[in-house]
């Protein structure tokens, strides 16, 4: 499978319109999403989750009617939790930080051949030391 898989930060941003995320990696992610390429993990659904839960987020419609959006035909594929991604997040090579959800996306990058799309610095130096494909937006 070739494609992006989506941080949660990115997914975010590119639902709500979020001037973080570059005009030019909106229109990367759009081609991406004609051939339906473009990804998010069901790790990211919890955090979206809790961020609302705690108060640190806010969407601009309820989280049923966000995910549904996200993940209409044109939008974004849910990749779920599969023992094998779980398994890979506990034995991920090099050295990287012990946030689970971080490396359930880790994981779920190389197990689908994916690039993450990221602003995650942890990530993105992961990345540049060969053991994860990323590009920063």
């Amino acid at each position: 499978m070739n494609g992006f898989l989506l941080d949660t930060h990115v997914w975010i941003w590119l639902q709500e319109a979020d001037p973080r995320l570059p005009r030019a990696a909106v229109h990367m992610i759009e081609r991406a999403q004609a051939q339906h390429r473009v990804f998010a993990s069901a790790i990211s659904v919890l955090e979206i989750a809790q961020l609302l839960e705690k108060g640190r987020i806010e969407l601009s419609y309820s989280i049923h009617a966000w995910l549904t959006q996200s993940f209409s035909d044109e939008g974004i594929r849910l990749l779920p939790l599969s023992p094998e991604i779980v398994v890979e997040s506990t034995r991920l090579p090099g050295n990287l930080h012990r946030d689970p959800a971080d490396r359930i996306l880790t994981a779920t990058t190389r197990i689908e051949n994916l690039t993450l799309l990221t602003r995650d610095a942890r990530l993105l130096e992961y990345g540049d030391a060969g053991n994860l494909r990323t590009e920063r937006v």
